[in-house]
């Protein structure tokens, strides 16, 4: 999830179809539809969470967590959830990965290929040690990983890496090629509404779709209704492809002082508050209970390294979107659900 601007719900019904991009979303990439698989010995596990074991001091373009901080990520929440995603083929999947077949941990992986706009060719370098990373993970791991995702909010208008359709469906066809396992890539419900999406959704297994309705201006008692309208819309747009939620929750904080186009100052209207994401949560459990739609929860712990940097305000949302604070302790919020929906 990167900062928004203005988000608009569209208009679904009347939609005109650019010919020269797209193709009929009912169509089916070589070969036919690839099967996600979300069973682990009979039980589905569709009940997901992003995986991010990185501690305070620590991001993805500095230091790394150790494989014993990884290893005990991965125990603090396996008893919770037995699907989790990552969002880049770096250093901290790999270790992800030898860590849940070592311990014979009972987890499955959505992998992640972070593609990004090529400017040059460094950056164009930099997307194809992505894709090549992920194809050796997911043929090195073919029992854990379950799916690979090939780009994360690339399409959509706001996105601060936008790579567009043209130049990702290359990287797509790519991996698809090189790996037994379905292939997605993940954008936000405004990309996958949108005409050009068609062409995009003919080329993947399944569709990976973001929505939040914190981000979109509503109150967290409205939280699920409004996703699950979202989710109804684009199954419509999109019929004969599979359809999961690969992102969507409540922060516990944010900074009204944010304030402008795409800020959370502006776009945010309902309460942020640790009180709302068990609000969220208990919505959250009993909609995926009663639909088993896969959704993986935006996020397992909080990231202080997000959110623009040191510069940024501690209180900026981007860094609170975790059931587990930064410390590793669970938020109230995630107790009471554990409490609900986990004790025996």
């Amino acid at each position: 999830m990167r900062t928004r601007r203005v988000l608009r719900f569209f208009l679904w019904f009347g939609l005109v179809f650019n010919s020269s991009l797209a193709q009929s979303s009912d169509a089916a990439p070589p070969g036919g539809r690839r099967t996600l698989q979300l069973e682990i010995e009979g039980h589905w596990i569709g009940n997901g969470v992003c995986f991010s074991p990185y501690r305070d001091g620590q991001s993805p373009a500095g230091a790394l967590p150790t494989e014993e901080e990884i290893l005990a990520d991965l125990r603090l929440v396996s008893p919770y959830w037995q699907l989790v995603r990552m969002y880049d083929s770096n250093p901290v999947a790999e270790r992800t990965l030898a860590l849940i077949r070592r311990e014979q941990l009972p987890m499955r992986l959505l992998l992640g290929a972070w593609i990004a706009p090529e400017t040059d060719e460094a950056s164009r370098a930099a997307n194809r040690e992505q894709a090549t990373a992920a194809i050796r993970l997911a043929n090195e791991y073919p029992d854990i990983v379950v799916a690979v995702l090939v780009g994360n909010e690339t399409c959509v208008d706001w996105s601060g890496h936008r790579v567009g359709p043209a130049a990702l469906l290359p990287w797509i066809q790519l991996v698809r090629g090189a790996v037994q396992q379905p292939v997605s890539t993940a954008d936000d419900y405004n990309f996958w509404n949108k005409p050009e999406a068609q062409a995009v959704a003919a080329a993947v297994d399944f569709i990976t779709l973001h929505g939040y309705a914190l981000w979109n201006g509503r109150q967290v008692e409205e939280a699920m209704a409004w996703t699950s309208g979202v989710y109804d819309s684009i199954v419509k747009l999109h019929p004969g492809v599979p359809i999961i939620l690969g992102e969507t929750g409540w922060s516990t904080q944010y900074d009204p002082t944010q304030i402008g186009p795409g800020s959370e100052g502006t776009l945010m209207k309902g309460e942020v508050s640790v009180r709302a994401q068990e609000n969220y949560l208990r919505q959250h459990y009993g909609w995926v209970k009663a639909h088993r739609v896969p959704v993986i929860l935006f996020e397992a712990f909080d990231e202080n390294w997000k959110g623009g940097g040191a510069t940024t305000s501690p209180e900026a949302s981007e860094k609170h979107w975790g059931v587990f604070t930064a410390a590793r302790e669970p938020k109230a919020s995630f107790q009471a659900i554990i409490n609900t929906y986990y004790s025996r």
